[in-house]
């Protein structure tokens, strides 16, 4: 059987592994160890901060040492909250890499990939003391052939030197065989389709405009949707 693509290159948070679900119980761990009140209220206010710093990072404002600290910082401040940043960010990251929660239908979706040939990577943006643990302790660890944390290389997505630096470890396959497959415009789809790659932009809320600079080349809400597109190819 042809494959459509020879390399498929998932997003990891929000795309493979329940971000969201991992953040509120890291956060809630990180606040009962040091003796805080958690609400609802600071976990949205965490969540509004946390968008905006990691906008700056993709920006090329702030780095990823800097982005550790100052969503905390920043949240303390807003609720007066006599804390170290430094500290709890570390606190909070070694919880968040002991979750490797995966959404609904990845695991099936990977293995089903793997078992017909497909070579397999994760790009990500995330932190390296958060991604490595948490693929390691995941049902899908052993199914990527690369790992590819932009902490660890010489750009974030969605910048070109992010992908160049991807495309050199991963052998320079034709653009033409290389499938990006995220949940984010601004680092994933961007970052693909500026680096002439096909994109497939995992939307599971559905019905959010795109940009009009922005066209993925496969939109899908459900995961195994997918492997609806590729053997249809």
């Amino acid at each position: 059987m042809s494959l459509p693509y020879q390399w498929l290159l998932f997003d990891a948070d929000g795309t493979l592994f329940d971000y969201d679900a991992a953040e509120a119980s890291a956060l809630r761990e990180a606040f009962r160890l040091e003796r805080l009140s958690f609400s609802t209220e600071i976990e949205a206010a965490y969540r509004q901060i946390n968008a905006r710093v990691w906008q700056a990072f993709e920006n090329g404002q702030i780095s990823s040492q800097e982005l550790r600290v100052e969503r905390f910082r920043q949240l303390f401040q807003q609720f007066n909250l006599n804390e170290d940043a430094q500290i709890f960010s570390r606190l909070y990251l070694g919880f968040l890499g002991q979750s490797s929660q995966l959404l609904d239908g990845a695991e099936e979706l990977i293995f089903g990939l793997r078992g017909q040939g497909y070579r397999l990577a994760i790009i990500t943006n995330g932190l390296s003391d958060v991604q490595r643990p948490r693929l390691a302790a995941s049902s899908i660890s052993g199914c990527f052939e690369g790992l590819f944390i932009s902490e660890e290389l010489p750009a974030a997505k969605p910048h070109p030197a992010f992908f160049d630096a991807v495309f050199q470890q991963i052998g320079q396959p034709q653009k033409s065989s290389v499938l990006v497959i995220g949940d984010s415009l601004s680092s994933d789809i961007r970052g693909g389709q500026a680096y002439q790659l096909d994109t497939c932009w995992y939307h599971p809320n559905g019905g959010a405009p795109l940009p009009d600079d922005l066209q993925p080349t496969y939109t899908i809400t459900r995961l195994e949707e997918l492997l609806d597109i590729l053997q249809s190819q």
